[in-house]
């Protein structure tokens, strides 16, 4: 069966977003962002807080009766750079090295390892630390922010494509709008964690992720990012 995915979301359960100076603070939380899922027709979807793998379980049978599989996640400061964790426990939390990465792989073998905008210039995107550790990676994400003629997955695609990783979009959801802009279409045996995670290991899937318009109210919210990248290439161009 086909199913809408999304494995990049935010809630206000994350208790470090305050710190995340771009997106600013959520307001929503995770009953909301299940809501909003079954809204949009996503069936599977990842929470990914800043350096918290939200557990509680109330929120998983809010998903489960909607129909939702509610996957554990985390967006991890491994080293000063974010790293996805997906079908985790409390455990990720105390993941800061990508040495500890290996190991904390190793004894969890059913987690996938999702590289969130490598090439995005951001103090927090990997850059070259998703080479130096790609061995470590399953699968690199494709961003929802880019417009027809700015576009920073380009390079990712390239690596992708160079060490046969899947390439899958996600939203990086810190706004409920966000949500059905840019998202997966997986073809899966059944709704669970085993049958999603190989659909994305084989490349079973499909991305949705148009450009976004320049007049929208998304991408003048991230125009604070734009300029700093325009800083960052005017410098390199100037050498």
């Amino acid at each position: 069966m086909q199913i809408k995915a999304n494995f990049h979301f935010h809630t206000k359960d994350d208790r470090s977003d305050k710190d995340h100076k771009i997106k600013g603070d959520i307001n929503y939380d995770l009953f909301d962002g299940i809501l909003a899922a079954k809204n949009c027709g996503i069936k599977a979807l990842a929470v990914t807080c800043h350096n918290f793998v939200v557990t509680e379980k109330k929120y998983y049978e809010y998903a489960q009766k909607l129909g939702i599989l509610l996957i554990p996640g985390i967006e991890k400061t491994i080293e000063k750079k974010h790293v996805v964790l997906l079908n985790v426990d409390k455990k990720a939390e105390e993941i800061n090295t990508f040495k500890e990465l290996e190991e904390y792989k190793k004894l969890n073998p059913t987690i996938l390892v999702l590289a969130p905008h490598p090439f995005f210039h951001l103090g927090y995107s990997l850059g070259n630390k998703l080479l130096q550790n790609i061995k470590l990676f399953d699968a690199i994400e494709y961003s929802w922010f880019h417009l027809k003629k700015f576009n920073l997955n380009k390079k990712a695609e390239k690596i992708a494509k160079k060490y046969n990783l899947p390439i899958i979009a996600t939203s990086d959801t810190h706004n409920l709008n966000l949500l059905p802009k840019s998202y997966c279409i997986l073809n899966i045996e059944d709704l669970s964690w085993e049958s999603v995670k190989k659909a994305i290991l084989n490349k079973n899937f499909e991305n949705i992720s148009p450009p976004q318009p320049f007049f929208s109210w998304d991408t003048w919210n991230w125009l604070p990012t734009i300029k700093k990248l325009q800083k960052i290439f005017n410098k390199k161009g100037s050498k």
